[in-house]
């Protein structure tokens, strides 16, 4: 299998990192030339890693092509590439629909939108797909968790909850920093917020309440600690203030 990814950003590098530790079998990976820095350090952990100068070039000697541009440049380059029809399709691009796709691609292939997220390097993480396919779902599942979607209204809440990557990190920094400027030095800091929230989330990925909401009850005690920080997170709005951006980000994925 001959991998070919149009487009070098964080993604794409997570991506090919995850593939390099996995069980995927492939004979080459090529790179597109786009982002120097990257391209150039994925060459130097694999000799299967090729980088080539131009996109058609990646399409020509690949089987698998994953498309890994943004919105716009993806509108402006990918009607003016020639696909094969036997190749597999994948796109990680936020906005742009399958049939849209379709229209751009115009041969018959199998095109399938993946969201993958940086995790993915380490061999973690859910990644939905749309529509199902048996042989992208194997794949993914070798480098995470593949999650199959039947219909893309459904899938666009998934890229929805993608799109928390930031903000979820940024509350980690916040957290961070408020320890800091307590007295702790930055990388105590650090590691204790990452830490507590890598534990925290194991903990409610393998807790045997019936749902969430049942962990968040048994997280608190009466006048306790953590009952009075919902009880002021919820005071200032901080929750439907979650579910107004998650709102927004649906309808800009939506096209309105």
């Amino acid at each position: 299998m001959r991998l070919g990814f149009i487009g070098t950003g964080e993604i794409t590098k997570s991506v090919v990192t995850g593939i390099l530790t996995s069980k995927v079998k492939f004979t080459k990976i090529n790179l597109s030339k786009r982002n120097k820095i990257i391209s150039k350090q994925l060459s130097k952990l694999s000799s299967k890693i090729k980088i080539l100068n131009n996109n058609q070039n990646i399409i020509n000697r690949s089987n698998w092509i994953f498309l890994c541009v943004t919105p716009l440049v993806g509108k402006k380059i990918i009607k003016n590439l020639k696909f094969k029809k036997k190749q597999i399709i994948i796109s990680f691009i936020s906005t742009i629909k399958l049939n849209e796709l379709r229209t751009y691609i115009k041969t018959n292939n199998e095109i399938v939108r993946a969201i993958p997220l940086p995790p993915i390097a380490l061999g973690v993480g859910p990644v939905p797909i749309f529509p199902p396919n048996k042989k992208v779902k194997n794949f993914f599942n070798k480098i995470g968790s593949t999650v199959e979607i039947n219909n893309e209204k459904l899938s666009l809440n998934f890229w929805t909850m993608s799109s928390m990557m930031a903000p979820y990190y940024e509350m980690l920094n916040n957290f961070s920093l408020w320890l800091i400027r307590k007295g702790l030095n930055r990388k105590k800091a650090e590691n204790y917020i990452t830490s507590l929230f890598l534990a925290l989330s194991k903990n409610a990925d393998q807790n045997t309440y019936k749902d969430l909401s049942e962990l968040v009850k048994k997280s608190q005690t009466p006048r306790g600690l953590n009952e009075q920080s919902l009880k002021e997170l919820k005071k200032s709005n901080f929750y439907k203030k979650l579910n107004n951006t998650s709102d927004k980000i649906l309808k800009r994925l939506k096209g309105n």
